[in-house]
């Protein structure tokens, strides 16, 4: 009898939280207080969200009644408010390491999740840290949470002696819903309570069902809101000092403006005007020695923040704007390049973005770059002139994406780059869909991508791709091709490297829903993927991969995986020639790592790696190790080393063109070579405040590629010794970036950072390898470059400027 009880009361439960939760708010007309103390008598008539249950590891259990959550939601024209009260039985256990917004480091979170459409697709999400730290994100199934987008709103954490509070304002500027009288919003709210590495959500989130988003609660009760004008400004000016031992110090004023004005209630115009990007991160430059550009991350605020409709269709790498310039200057026999630039000045860039009550998503980027000359010098005359190595030049992005059934979407995405005068253009569109059924258990998605480029010869290409899979359960799968066009290029406002093949592909994964015995989570992957050259068929690339990735009981993290490359391949790109394939030997290799628990206060992570290649001697091996120590809740330091090493390496060198009436190289050398790499880096931060925080950065880098023999590319991919060619190739190439900063939030989106940046690089043919005298000659020579720099920004609020006066 109780077996049956139990059993109908955990079917109820269960039935209970397949449904979706309703919070009722109201409407105040009396001030809120951000300070944590909830003492305003309007929070004591409002309903309260509770019943918390477990995301990870048990998902599905409720929570315990000594952690219990309780919220309740208040709004008037301007915002609405919200008030946490999480219980702790042990209060003095609460984790609470201060970091720097929108990293929480060893601190319990909680998260207010509101989608204003209550569509199932995009939450804007608010979290505040135990410490009294502020993060905010867009959160989608799609692409994860994207901690770029920030927005201005109020809160205040505090500890007390049954738990900890919370008190937040979110104002409807940092919001998009609908222009309804009467709204309805899907919502959710989350805790983490970190020491028991435990998460909880407001509405039951089904690990199951593969998606976060569609199962949000709802709140209902807000109703004829009068909306505030949204317009922002924010001015700032920055003082730069540059100094290296090549030229005198020069001291340099900046200042601009960046404008964000809401066009309605779902649209945002968002326009930078004399851009200032000089305090952004440092890029982690490496020895390139393969036939494509290095990839950088996006480190200019204005091209991370809320672009999920941009990255539709994979169409748009943003340092395209503003990169290198796309011509390369010709010069005569007597002349020589003084002057290249590495970059080219942005002078605007604006961009519109929203979605409409109907689940229309419209976005538009546009931005406009300077005319750019290189400088070239006469070697008998010395006479200079300029040269035009990039155009005035627009770029543009537009994506309508159509959301449906709270869980699929089709887009459009269009991307232009035009060129004044006779330059090269571009132009790519590109049909994006991702379908769902209705309870979520099954996929399809694909795209259609067609390019054109006018230039000295017009060109378009196209490449479609088609995925299907089951996204629920613990076995899941997915079955997928692509197929791209000889011409298919995208790299003018995008990034693609590969073309001219046809593919296959394959994944199956088992994963526990619920923690086990010894595990928490755990998750088991098979992989296969199989690419062929579209015109001759031949194997292009394959690979077979199995992994696991889990965490413990002790929550510790660790993985392994074996992957092979079971039969040869053809790779028609390193030989930087058109039809001439090097034949890629047979590889099997592996991995595993162990990551300990950050909650303690020492932690490591550990990540050696090998391969080996079906030829003789040539194999590769290396490692990561990176301890880390929180001295205390202000002051950590993360150190890491990485050592690479790859004995018998065969790259590309040069080519000779022995037939001075053909334009195809008849002789394509390679090297035979070792190519090692050491990286060393260290982070740290020491919090004064959740306002205040002083960060450091250092890496130092250094690879290089040895050559021991030359060789030669015969007609049918196969190597064969070369010895008719004895210039020094070889490769050397270290760097040093260093960065101490200071950032203080002296007010709601308003922030002073001060910067001291020292970096420098060199690239040699000569190898010295004391390792030690690298680093000293790269930190006193003639290189190193000294910045230091201080910004202020200033967040101003039309209407607080406008009640003033």
């Amino acid at each position: 009898m109780r077996k049956l009880l139990l059993i109908i009361t955990l079917l109820f439960s269960l039935l209970g939280y397949s449904q979706k939760k309703i919070l009722q708010t109201k409407f105040i007309t009396e001030n809120i207080t951000i300070d944590g103390k909830l003492d305003e008598n309007v929070w004591k008539s409002v309903p309260v969200a509770k019943d918390f249950i477990m995301f990870e590891p048990d998902n599905g259990k409720p929570i315990a009644e000594n952690k219990k959550t309780e919220i309740k939601v208040l709004y008037d024209n301007d915002a609405i408010y919200v008030a946490a009260l999480m219980y702790d039985n042990e209060p003095n256990k609460i984790l609470k390491e201060i970091s720097q917004r929108d990293n929480f480091g060893a601190s319990d979170i909680f998260g207010v999740f509101v989608n204003g459409y209550n569509d199932g697709q995009q939450d804007f999400r608010f979290i505040v840290s135990a410490s009294d730290g502020q993060a905010d994100c867009i959160g989608t199934d799609t692409n994860g949470e994207d901690y770029s987008w920030d927005a201005v709103w109020k809160s205040k954490a505090v500890i007390t002696d049954f738990g900890w509070v919370v008190e937040m304002r979110i104002p409807y500027a940092a919001l998009r819903f609908s222009g309804e009288k009467k709204q309805t919003w899907g919502l959710n709210f989350f805790r983490e309570i970190k020491r028991d590495k435990q998460k909880y959500s407001w509405n039951f989130i089904d690990s199951k069902i593969g998606t976060f988003t569609q199962q949000t609660g709802v709140l209902e009760g807000i109703e004829n809101i009068k909306t505030p004008t949204r317009l922002f400004l924010l001015p700032y000016s920055s003082f730069y000092v540059n100094a290296n031992a090549q030229q005198k110090t020069t001291g340099t004023l900046k200042g601009g403006l960046d404008i964000k004005y809401g066009i309605n209630d779902a649209f945002t115009l968002d326009a930078i005007l004399i851009p200032d990007f000089g305090q952004t991160k440092y890029d982690d430059q490496i020895l390139n020695l393969g036939p494509f550009e290095q990839q950088f991350n996006e480190n200019r605020p204005f091209f991370t923040e809320g672009t999920d409709l941009f990255s539709k269709g994979n169409l748009l790498y943003s340092r395209r704007i503003g990169g290198r310039p796309s011509n390369y200057p010709t010069i005569a026999s007597n002349e020589k390049i003084i002057d290249n630039p590495s970059s080219i000045n942005l002078i605007n860039a604006l961009k519109v973005s929203g979605r409409t009550k109907n689940g229309l998503g419209i976005g538009i980027l546009n931005a406009v770059t300077e005319k750019t000359y290189a400088t070239i010098q006469n070697n008998e005359t010395n006479e200079k002139r300029k040269e035009l190595v990039e155009p005035l030049t627009n770029y543009n992005v537009l994506v309508l994406d159509q959301r449906f059934r709270k869980n699929s979407s089709v887009s459009f995405i269009n991307t232009n780059v035009t060129r004044n005068g006779s330059f090269r253009d571009a132009n790519v569109s590109a049909l994006v869909w991702d379908l769902n059924t209705k309870k979520n258990t099954y996929n399809l998605s694909g795209n259609f991508k067609y390019s054109i480029i006018n230039d000295t010869e017009d060109k378009k290409g196209t490449f479609t791709s088609l995925n299907f899979g089951e996204t629920s359960g613990k076995y899941r799968y997915s079955l997928g091709t692509e197929i791209v066009s000889k011409n298919f290029d995208s790299n003018d406002l995008g990034i693609n490297f590969e073309t001219n093949y046809y593919a296959i592909y394959g994944n199956t994964n088992y994963r526990i829903l619920n923690p086990t015995k010894y595990f928490n989570t755990f998750i088991a992957n098979f992989n296969m993927y199989t690419q062929f050259q579209k015109e001759t068929g031949k194997i292009q690339g394959n690979n077979i991969n199995v992994n696991i990735n889990s965490n413990n009981k002790q929550n510790h993290y660790f993985g392994l995986g074996i992957n092979a490359n079971p039969i040869e391949s053809y790779d028609y790109y390193e030989s930087r020639t058109e039809n001439r394939p090097l034949i890629f030997p047979k590889r099997m290799g592996g991995w595993f790592y162990f990551s300990s628990n950050y909650n303690n206060k020492f932690a490591i992570d550990f990540n050696p790696s090998f391969a080996i290649l079906s030829e003789p001697g040539r194999n590769s091996y290396g490692f990561l190790l990176g301890p880390r120590y929180r001295f205390n809740d202000k002051f950590a330091l993360n150190y890491s080393f990485n050592f690479f090493r790859q004995n018998n390496n065969k790259g590309y060198i040069d080519s000779i063109n022995d037939d001075l009436n053909s334009a195809t190289p008849n002789t394509i050398i390679f090297a035979n070579r070792n190519v090692i790499t050491y990286s060393n880096t260290l982070t740290g931060k020491y919090s004064i405040n959740s306002k205040m925080t002083f960060n450091l950065s250092l890496r130092q880098y250094w690879s290089f590629a040895e050559n021991k023999n030359f060789l030669s590319l015969e007609q049918n991919g196969r190597l064969k010794d070369y010895t008719n060619f004895t210039e020094n190739r070889n490769s050397s190439f270290y760097s040093w970036n260093a960065d101490l900063s200071y950032s203080w939030w002296f007010a709601p989106g308003s922030e002073v950072s001060i910067l001291y940046r020292n970096n420098a690089a060199n690239f040699q043919r000569e190898i010295d390898k004391d390792f030690g005298r690298n680093v000293t000659t790269l930190l006193t020579n003639d290189q190193l470059k000294h910045v230091f720099s201080i910004s202020i920004r200033y967040f101003i609020d039309y209407n607080a400027v406008k009640n003033k006066f």
